[in-house]
């Protein structure tokens, strides 16, 4: 979230006019972010989040929009688009795509307690648990098909031990993933971070910024959670948010056999997949603002850390 493209209180108020969302009594750009202007908007009614989308592929934008809709409907803790007068949710403002969102409640989580973990790992079993009827289709467009091409980018920034590392992780995975039966897909989040969550104490409040949202391998998205969720700074994981988060997934979504077998190598491809991605944005294509990019060393530490031990094992299902 962040602003780079500034809005007077008579241009929100106009927008508003298309909704049944109530009368502009406030708005306040919000300043933390990386890709898309945000802005708090209060009406005499509710609290509600404008977004102006900045970058991306703008054509891709319905998708996210039917997504949230499909989870909204199915009572997970999204932010459902709000939709106007007509049932339109997806509009421009200011020559930008803009989408207006209920404001959900809580912070970001910087050390999630285990109570946060369960709920978190719970609603994740519930969104994959349906995501697999969703009917809309986007290819996950950082999976191994990316990882591919994208490496050759960034080895001639790398020492010549992580270029080796880098190079055996991908042939690895290539001689893993073509033999292996597909795996159970769906809509996945696609960067479920702990700043893209929101709790309210121990509620989730909202899961958010679903622009990473694709479909694909469900084992996916459960690897990036654990890997940011449930790991210390050195890499290794935390037993305790570790076997929260699987077990109350997997009393929604119990992982077959094929998962199981999967699941090292892709806790390693996802580390992976951020530290290449991290190191795109350092080296090769930086931010359009003036933004600190993240650092590219937690992933690569990470997955030193899954090579080095295996990883703990998987939990059973909690009540």
């Amino acid at each position: 979230m962040a602003v780079f493209t500034p809005l007077s209180d008579a241009q929100v108020a106009t927008f508003l006019e298309r909704f049944d969302a109530g009368s502009l009594v406030a708005v306040e750009g919000v300043p933390a972010g990386t890709e898309n202007s945000t802005f708090f908007v209060t009406t005499d009614r509710q609290e509600l989040v404008l977004t102006l989308f900045e970058q991306g592929e703008h054509e891709e934008l319905p998708f996210f929009v039917e997504l949230l809709d499909y989870l909204d409907e199915h009572r997970l803790p999204v932010p459902g688009p709000l939709h106007d007068h007509e049932g339109v949710a997806l509009h421009s403002l200011a020559g930008k795509p803009a989408l207006l969102f209920p404001r959900l409640p809580g912070r970001h989580p910087h050390t999630p307690n285990l109570a946060q973990c369960r709920a978190l790992g719970e609603a994740l079993g519930h969104m994959h648990r349906v995501s697999q009827h969703f009917p809309g289709q986007r290819p996950n467009p950082r999976d191994l098909h990316w990882l591919k091409p994208m490496h050759h980018k960034v080895l001639a920034y790398l020492s010549h031990e992580d270029q080796l590392m880098m190079m055996d992780e991908l042939e690895a995975y290539e001689g893993y993933f073509a033999v292996l039966p597909e795996l159970p897909q769906g809509a996945l989040h696609g960067d479920l971070f702990r700043d893209n969550t929101l709790f309210d104490g121990d509620r989730l409040g909202g899961m958010i910024d679903f622009y990473n949202g694709c479909t694909g391998d469900l084992l996916f998205d459960l690897a990036i959670v654990i890997n940011d969720w449930a790991t210390h700074e050195d890499g290794r994981l935390d037993a305790e948010r570790y076997a929260a988060i699987l077990g109350a997934y997997q009393a929604r979504r119990p992982l077959d056999l094929n998962e199981q077998d999967a699941w090292p190598m892709m806790l390693r491809m996802t580390a992976l997949r951020y530290w290449l991605s991290r190191l795109l944005v350092v080296y090769v294509d930086p931010p359009a603002h003036d933004l600190t990019p993240h650092d590219p060393e937690r992933f690569r530490t990470i997955l030193k850390q899954r090579q080095a031990e295996a990883p703990l094992p998987l939990p059973a299902a909690s009540a």
